[in-house]
């Protein structure tokens, strides 16, 4: 293929489309709450009932609105700025049917690791089950966008482009930290709640990385909330959704990860570095054997 002077980006340095992008993007989140401040500032003195359809129909707004934006202004960047096509972000689906599965047996495994300490621990207990199917279908459905949203912003757009600029691993710190930071105004942040978040930006970031494709972090994301909030019943980065599992969960919150969930927990900090270092030891490992000269040739 030819490549002529109208394919390069419109901006040459990677790391300027990102910080354009997350200007941009930024203005696009503030835009976002000032609309939900005037909705909410609007229903002030309805009934309770009132108020909660509000609640429920206003989650999904903004998930709906956060996914439809975050699409719009990363095809408008890949476009136009980067001047390639928006499936080379890493929507490329042949081939990766694996690191989808993977991406999901790796959350369920942390997810059920954590789960089974605090159980071994006595901090969790599941008092009941109540299963409605409507509720976890509309749960997977506000989690599958925010994935989808979330994936295409930091690890497709921001960490595509800063890995053109920067070396990997500065790369992925500058994308987990911008990933963490992003969840700054949920409920119940605090130190763990930093370092977990930060902590699963360089495991799906690593993984990008060395892949260049979303399908394993999209899949991780989505199985890391739906399986967290609507099936194991705890909160999901401060966000509380009607659940399978009627969790309680007793003692330090440090270690139960309290109001802000499992993200917010020490155990679930131990797992995801013990994660990165394994997925770091695979990566390298394919790296060596991918460089190894094949037999018979020179």
């Amino acid at each position: 293929m030819v490549i002529t002077s109208s394919s390069l980006p419109l901006i040459r340095a990677g790391w300027m489309r990102a910080l354009l992008f997350c200007v941009v993007y930024l203005l696009l989140i503030l835009t976002g709450v000032f609309i939900m401040s005037s909705i909410i500032h609007h229903v002030k003195g309805e009934t309770v009932d009132a108020v909660q359809l509000m609640k429920g129909n206003l989650l999904w707004g903004v998930i709906l609105m956060g996914f439809a934006g975050s699409w719009c202004v990363t095809y408008i960047f890949r476009r136009w700025i980067d001047r390639k096509s928006f499936i080379s972000l890493g929507l490329d689906y042949q081939h990766h049917g694996a690191d989808l599965v993977a991406g999901i047996t790796l959350a369920l495994s942390i997810l059920g690791v954590a789960s089974l300490i605090l159980l071994a621990l006595g901090h969790l207990k599941w008092t009941d089950i109540i299963f409605d199917d409507r509720t976890l279908v509309i749960a997977m459905g506000n989690l599958i966008l925010v994935a989808l949203y979330e994936e295409i912003v930091f690890r497709g757009y921001i960490l595509g482009n800063l890995l053109e600029s920067f070396n990997k691993w500065v790369a992925i710190i500058i994308s987990a930290g911008l990933f963490t930071l992003f969840h700054i105004s949920n409920p119940g942040f605090d130190f763990f709640s930093v370092v977990n978040l930060f902590a699963i930006g360089i495991l799906l970031g690593l993984n990008y990385a060395h892949t260049g494709n979303l399908w394993f972090s999209i899949s991780f994301h989505f199985a890391w909330n739906f399986i967290e909030g609507p099936i194991l019943g705890y909160p999901v980065s401060g966000i509380h959704f009607d659940t399978l599992l009627q969790t309680e969960l007793k003692g330090d919150e440090n270690i139960t990860g309290g109001a802000f969930g499992l993200e917010g927990s020490a155990i679930t900090m131990a797992i995801c570095i013990l994660a990165i270092i394994v997925l770091f030891l695979i990566m390298q490992k394919k790296i060596n054997q991918q460089s190894q000269p094949v037999p018979g040739q020179k």
